[in-house]
């Protein structure tokens, strides 16, 4: 029996969903490095309704894609469900919250990964002087070092003060 044979019913059920989401792709059966070679698009992932309505569905799709374009894999797909999951630890889901807010990947959250951050939250809604205004506030506010940018434990320390982050960063499975 291979790896991905197993019977638990965790696991199934998130193969059966994977799997329909494009199941012309997606065979029923995975074998051999299948789990990892398969991808479904990034398009298609987005539709999920979990996800379908969320500001960050590309952001999140991009970190969890082992590719970086945002097409997943079996293995990709398990990774954001397990971190989405209410069972992930708080620590994990602050660690995966920094990177889709980090942007440009340089492991910092900078005035414009907020700036998209705030843009995808209003849904463009504040003006160019409101953004700038919202962006230094929370500078000012979390930015500890004054370097003018938030590291992870800069961000961990403003998100452990949330107490609503656990209960808006999951997605039922």
């Amino acid at each position: 029996m291979g790896a991905w044979e197993i019977s638990h019913d965790p696991v199934t059920r998130v193969y059966k969903r994977y799997r329909a989401i494009c199941p012309e792709v997606v065979p029923k059966k995975m074998t051999g490095d299948e789990p990892v070679k398969i991808r479904v698009p990034q398009e298609r992932i987005e539709q999920l309704p979990e996800l379908k309505e969320n500001p960050f569905k590309q952001r999140i799709c991009q970190v969890f894609s082992k590719e970086g374009n945002g097409s997943l894999s079996f293995e990709d797909f398990l990774d954001l469900l397990s971190v989405f999951s209410e069972q992930a630890p708080r620590q994990i889901k602050v660690y995966y919250a920094f990177k889709i807010y980090d942007f440009d990947d340089d492991h910092h959250i900078g005035p414009a990964d907020l700036e998209q951050v705030l843009k995808l939250l209003t849904r463009s809604q504040l003006s160019a002087e409101e953004m700038v205004q919202v962006c230094e506030k929370v500078i000012e506010e979390a930015d500890v070092d004054g370097d003018g940018k938030l590291s992870f434990m800069e961000f961990e320390h403003v998100i452990l003060r949330a107490p609503d982050f656990l209960g808006t960063f999951h997605i039922r499975v």
